[in-house]
């Protein structure tokens, strides 16, 4: 059975995923007693994670730190997080900096295709966001986890700016959640 690749993103109701180049994202909700189990039912999902280097730099060593942290109300995360295989898509790293993670230095869609080909459960991809545009340009998640929070930004940075025609979606599965949160689960159509 071939691997799926998942997306799981926040993001605005005018479709935006941060506020530009401070990344600024006081704006996502995270109602964690509420999320919390559909979040970590994904992640039991899947074994790989796939990251571009700009996000993981901080990504990475946050989820370490975090699951150092019993206590933390993230450590259910943290655990899955750190004990997933993560590879880092990088043009400038040349080796890795952090425990269980490889770098992927060739061509976006062979390195998914070949990842995808593999043996395991499924994979999935948190960011960057210019990472992600360039996985939806080239046709490569199966499926997209967008939790949508109920606040209108203006502006910001997008992920699906780089497709150069419409995608056609199917809506899998979506739930309300009473912090207004809607949890949108699609597929391509």
């Amino acid at each position: 059975m071939k691997r799926k690749l998942k997306l799981q993103m926040q993001i605005s109701v005018d479709g935006f995923v941060s506020t530009g180049p401070n990344d600024d994202q006081s704006w996502v909700t995270w109602a964690l007693d509420e999320i919390y189990q559909d979040v970590l039912e994904l992640l039991d999902s899947i074994d790989t994670i796939i990251i571009g280097r700009k996000l993981a730099v901080d990504y990475i060593p946050f989820w370490q730190n975090t699951f150092k942290e019993p206590s933390d109300p993230m450590y259910g995360f943290a655990q899955r997080i750190v004990g997933a295989k993560k590879i880092v898509f990088t043009k400038t790293f040349d080796k890795s900096q952090w425990d269980n993670t490889e770098l992927a230095k060739g061509n976006l869609t062979d390195e998914i295709k070949k990842l995808k080909s593999q043996n395991g459960k499924d994979i999935i991809v948190y960011g960057g966001s210019s990472f992600v545009s360039e996985l939806i340009k080239e046709g490569l998640i199966d499926e997209f986890h967008l939790f949508v929070n109920p606040v209108a930004l203006g502006n910001g940075v997008p992920i699906f700016d780089k497709i150069s025609n419409y995608m056609q979606l199917k809506l899998e599965k979506s739930i309300l959640y009473s912090c207004g949160i809607n949890l949108l689960t699609y597929t391509l159509k």
